[in-house]
């Protein structure tokens, strides 16, 4: 038995590296992670080819691929660099790019090296392909309060524009909690900030005062992405110090009871929606977005997460992909992450 074992498992890996070579993408792969490194990874695509970005800390870039298992031999294109000696020259976090009116939008927050002044910015590109064409420095998106924020994402409901966020409170670090405001043009907010999510739950305050980062909160929400399915919303976000394996993703979910700006219109789950699952080597997963396969009929998941335990919020948190469904009720259903180096099929394209 243990021979044809063997054999059995030789032949499954010559048939996918067979179907590799291929030019189908039914018999197409890749594995995670999708780097070895890569903090608060975003995708999109649009046109045939995704748009991939993550965390760089001094720069933006965007690499373009037609899918997922190309993504690794792909350029990485620098599309801006700040000016020195600014406001928000330096620490620049969690990218994220933007189709919205015909234009491109790339948000981030960024400070002058003192993590206390963090705000959120966006630059602009009219070009119909954003590692073409040049992208202008629109300026800092805020609320007139002008407090911490950062992790900003944009998305449309129900025709009108909305900013997603993690924020203070005050002018002191307290906490993180998630923030939104309805935005008048990609680049102006033009209502008041409303706080939807603090953290309540346990699994939202994990962590202590001794962070590798030495910012003193221990209870965190952040990295807020809108996830619409037909006419519900939910939002996706991160719980939990980064610097703890604990760190997970929680579900708001809009009740359709008043308006988004109403904080009474939003529940949140009960419990983590997608945590760490250390039999499959998976720690600290969070800090997510969404995308569609190229035929529009597979729902992926994009998130980065530690491979070991204790790995905190450096260098080794690394970007996975995997498909999700929606259960019958419409709400998501992430199952677990997936165990690094298993082969999966890239998106579907559909028939040509």
């Amino acid at each position: 038995m243990k021979s044809i074992t063997v054999f059995s498992g030789l032949f499954l890996l010559l048939a996918s590296g067979i179907c590799q070579q291929g030019g189908d993408v039914k018999g197409r792969f890749f594995t995670n992670p999708i780097f070895e490194s890569g903090a608060d990874p975003w995708i999109i695509y649009k046109d045939g080819f995704y748009y991939y970005t993550n965390t760089s800390g001094n720069r933006l870039f965007i690499r373009k691929a037609r899918n997922l298992d190309e993504l690794k031999n792909s350029e990485q294109k620098t599309i801006w660099t700040p000016p020195p000696g600014t406001s928000y020259s330096k620490e620049i976090w969690a990218p994220e790019l933007h189709f919205i009116d015909g234009k491109w939008y790339m948000y981030f927050a960024a400070d002058d090296g003192n993590n206390w002044h963090h705000r959120m910015y966006v630059i602009e590109n009219s070009s119909a392909d954003p590692t073409e064409g040049e992208w202008i420095f629109k300026g800092k998106v805020s609320d007139l309060s002008d407090k911490w924020a950062i992790d900003g994402s944009v998305f449309k409901y129900n025709g009108k524009l909305y900013m997603i966020w993690s924020g203070w409170e005050g002018d002191v670090n307290g906490q993180q909690n998630i923030y939104i405001a309805r935005m008048k043009n990609p680049w102006t907010i033009d209502s008041e900030r409303v706080m939807i999510s603090s953290p309540e739950y346990d699994w939202e305050k994990v962590g202590d005062l001794n962070n590798p980062d030495d910012v003193p909160h221990v209870n965190v929400n952040e990295g807020p992405v809108a996830l619409v399915n037909g006419k519900k919303l939910f939002i996706i976000y991160s719980a939990s110090g980064c610097w703890t394996d604990s760190y997970c993703l929680g579900m708001l979910t809009f009740t359709r009871k008043s308006d988004l700006l109403d904080p009474a219109s939003w529940k949140k789950n009960p419990s983590p929606v997608f945590s760490s699952k250390p039999e499959f080597n998976v720690y600290a997963p969070g800090h997510n977005c969404f995308f569609k396969s190229p035929d529009g009929k597979e729902n992926w998941i994009l998130y980065h997460a530690n491979s070991a335990p204790g790995q905190g919020c450096g260098r080794y948190r690394s970007p996975r992909a995997q498909k999700f469904v929606f259960r019958k009720d419409g709400t998501p259903y992430f199952g677990n992450p997936v165990k690094p180096g298993i082969p999966l099929p890239v998106p579907s394209e559909g028939e040509k």
